[in-house]
């Protein structure tokens, strides 16, 4: 299955039951969040750091088949313009590379200020430094998963 537009992806899930993984993918780690059965919450679950990508993938795979995913969103950092960068092709190459383990369906979604916000609610629950450090990838997730989810409830 190709990388889909929200609304394709909106209409293939339309008829599925089943969690969304949420991925945050930076240079050395990958936040991961999941959404519950009803896609109505999402929650930060885990922190990949990235080594290579067989293991990285393998992991993937199986929060993927651990919780019955039935659809991917990754987060897709653009720009403050909304032009595309070179984190941007880093996002593509990533899911380009999944799909060819694992034919689901998978959008991209808007994450920009996604770790501002993650970050400050962090700092508004009087988390340090440290910890918020430990914790930022798969909260950030978390908030793109729940924009999606939000999206996809209306």
């Amino acid at each position: 299955m190709p990388l889909l537009s929200f609304n394709e992806f909106s209409k293939t899930l339309n008829n599925q039951k089943g969690r969304i993984l949420g991925c945050d993918v930076g240079e050395k780690t990958i936040g991961v969040a999941l959404s519950d059965i009803d896609r109505k919450i999402a929650t930060p679950y885990e922190v990949i750091r990235r080594t290579q990508w067989g293991k990285d993938s393998g992991i993937l795979l199986r929060v993927v088949n651990d919780f019955e995913i039935v659809g991917v969103i990754v987060g897709f950092p653009l720009n403050m313009n909304g032009t595309e960068g070179p984190r941007c092709q880093a996002v593509r190459q990533f899911v380009a590379n999944w799909l060819k383990l694992n034919d689901m369906p998978f959008c991209l979604w808007d994450e920009r200020l996604s770790t501002v916000a993650a970050t400050r609610t962090l700092i508004e629950a009087d988390l340090s430094r440290e910890k918020r450090s430990k914790i930022i990838d798969k909260v950030a997730a978390a908030y793109i998963l729940q924009g999606c989810l939000d999206a996809l409830a209306q």
